[in-house]
């Protein structure tokens, strides 16, 4: 496995590597499939996972084990459609808003998460070298993730503030591919967010209140 971590090119003076490369298109491809609502989105994340874990581990720590959380979110999701999936009109899962129970849970959960996270980070210096931008990464995909398994339409949302940031830090630690793929994202989730939107009003679910959790 170690090909993965090798040189694939350069790009705009960015090295990219192998396994920051395939893992940010599997994520890429995950978040379409997420889109079309496909039970296929949970796969694919959770092979994105595994190899963006091959590409941090040994140097960013923090970010190999935000990818074991990704992949244990990926295991849960997979469950959770498995288990809805034909309640919307059209076969697939039904989107819906969160309640605003749910939302103030989700924010004070990331909220709470990102400063535990960080300040974890910061004890430990070599799990990451940005701390609180890099737990807001780390606590904020969970989120968009748990969003996304739930059906809610806000993971778009989620992922969109994640997007935020995470385009600069990895341009800053060296991963272009990764911020290129971010930027890409940005565009998919604005998508992703119109279509979840107007589903969820098909579905009958037309108020911000939603479904019960």
């Amino acid at each position: 496995m170690n090909w993965l971590n090798s040189e694939a090119f350069h790009l705009f003076g960015q090295r990219i590597i192998w396994s920051d490369m395939v893992g940010n298109i599997l994520g890429l491809l995950a978040l379409a499939l997420g889109w079309r609502r496909s039970l296929w989105t949970w796969p694919a994340q959770l092979l994105s996972g595994l190899v963006l874990f091959i590409a941090f581990y040994g140097h960013l720590a923090g970010s190999a084990g935000k990818q074991v959380v990704v992949i244990v979110v990926a295991l849960y999701g997979w469950w959770q459609w498995n288990r809805h999936r034909g309640q919307g009109t059209d076969g697939h899962i039904a989107p819906r808003f969160a309640s605003w129970r749910e939302r103030a849970a989700m924010a004070g959960a990331a909220a709470l998460g990102t400063v535990g996270v960080a300040l974890l980070f910061e004890a430990f210096p070599t799990l990451s070298w940005d701390p609180w931008p890099d737990a807001y990464i780390f606590v904020g995909t969970v989120v968009a993730m748990y969003a996304q398994a739930r059906g809610m339409v806000e993971f778009w949302l989620a992922w969109l503030l994640v997007d935020v940031v995470g385009v600069p830090l990895n341009f800053a630690n060296g991963y272009a591919f990764s911020g290129f793929v971010y930027v890409i994202y940005g565009a998919l989730v604005l998508w992703g967010l119109r279509d979840w939107w107007l589903r969820s009003r098909d579905n009958g679910r037309p108020t911000l209140e939603g479904a019960p959790a």
